[in-house]
C-alpha cells in the first residue's frame, strides 16, 4: 500500500513526493510529501490495523514536525535541490493524511470538526487490480476541534492548535469592500454551476476551486479589488481582450499562470466564457 501509494502521489492526492520512512526525534514517519498549492508539508501514514486514534497520533506527528522544523525542510531542500530556509513555508496549512483499507465508525466520527488538520483515505484494490481512493468526508463539521475533551497532552494539543489554521471562505471575504464581494460571489456562483465535483477551499492566501484535488481557479479577495488565476497557461485560453496577465516567471499566490484583476463588473460576462471555455478543454462537466 504504501510503495502504491508514493509511486502516484500526484495522480492521487496531487502531491509532490519527499521522502519515505522518515526518521525524526523517536518516530519514524511513513511518507512525507508536499503540497505546492498550499505551500505545505504533508505526513502520510498507512494504516492497517484499526485500534488506533488518529486524532492522538495526527496531532502527536504534526507536533513533531513543528518541533523539528529544519529537519524537513533540509530533506525538501535535497529532494528539490532548492535552498529554502523556515520562512518560505507556510507551517499553518500542515496536515497528516491516514491511508487505510478501512477506518472504525470512531475514526470517521473523530474528524468531524471544522479546524482539524487531519484527513481520512480509504484505498482499495479490486480483483482486476482496479484502484479507488476516496476522502472521507466529515459528516458535520461546524464545531472547533477546541471545544472537545482534553484527550491529548495539553502542550501538544496547544501547540498545534496555535501553528496550524483552518480558514473559512468568510475569513477571506471579510478584507473587501461589499461590491467586491458581490463581484466574488458571482464568479463563485457560476464556478460551482460548471461542475457539481467542484469544491471550494479556503487557504490563507486565497479562496480555492477543487475538482478533486486540484486546485482548478483561485480567487484571492482585496479591499478594492480581486484576482483570479485560472490554472493553465495564457496561451491556452482564447483572450480576445487581452485581459490575462502571464504570471509564469512572476511570484503570485494561487494556482495557474493566468492572472486576471478584476476591480468592477464590467467584464464579468467575459471572464465567466473565459472559465467556461477552460472547464471544457479540461473535461469537467459544463452546464449548457
Amino acid at each position: 500500500m504504501q510503495t502504491l501509494c508514493e509511486n502516484n502521489l500526484e495522480a492521487f492526492l496531487n502531491l509532490e513526493y519527499i521522502n519515505t520512512e522518515f526518521a525524526v526525534a523517536d518516530f519514524r514517519l511513513d511518507t512525507i510529501a508536499f503540497d505546492r498549492q498550499v505551500n505545505a508539508f504533508v505526513i502520510i501514514e498507512y494504516k492497517n490495523h484499526r485500534n488506533i486514534s488518529v486524532i492522538d497520533q495526527g496531532y502527536t506527528y504534526l507536533s513533531t514536525m513543528f518541533n523539528h522544523k529544519a529537519d524537513f525542510v533540509l530533506r525538501y531542500n535535497i529532494q528539490f535541490k532548492d535552498n529554502k530556509d523556515l520562512n518560505d513555508f507556510d507551517w499553518s496549512q500542515s496536515r497528516v493524511i491516514f491511508i487505510s483499507p478501512n477506518f472504525t465508525k470512531y475514526q470517521m466520527n473523530s474528524i468531524n470538526f471544522k479546524d482539524l488538520p487531519i484527513e481520512l483515505w480509504k484505498i482499495k484494490r479490486y480483483r482486476n487490480n482496479t484502484i479507488s481512493f476516496e476522502q472521507i468526508i466529515s459528516a458535520s463539521s461546524n464545531e472547533s476541534v477546541k471545544t472537545i475533551a482534553p484527550v491529548l497532552d495539553t502542550d501538544i494539543k496547544q501547540e498545534v492548535l496555535k501553528e496550524t489554521k483552518t480558514y473559512s471562505e468568510k475569513d477571506l471575504t471579510d478584507v473587501a469592500e461589499d461590491n467586491i464581494v458581490d463581484i466574488y460571489t458571482e464568479l463563485r456562483d457560476y464556478i460551482l454551476s460548471l461542475d457539481d465535483n467542484i469544491t471550494i477551499r479556503a487557504t490563507k492566501l486565497y479562496i480555492g476551486f477543487y475538482r478533486g484535488r486540484k486546485c482548478v481557479v483561485s480567487i484571492k479577495l482585496q479591499k478594492k479589488s480581486l484576482v483570479l488565476w485560472i490554472n493553465t497557461d495564457p496561451d491556452m485560453l482564447d483572450d480576445s481582450k487581452g485581459i490575462i496577465r502571464d504570471v509564469t516567471n512572476v511570484g503570485h499566490h494561487g494556482n495557474g499562470n493566468s492572472q486576471i484583476n478584476i476591480s468592477s463588473c464590467q467584464d464579468i460576462g467575459y471572464i465567466e466564457d473565459l472559465l467556461k471555455s477552460f472547464c471544457t478543454q479540461n473535461n469537467t462537466d459544463v452546464r449548457k
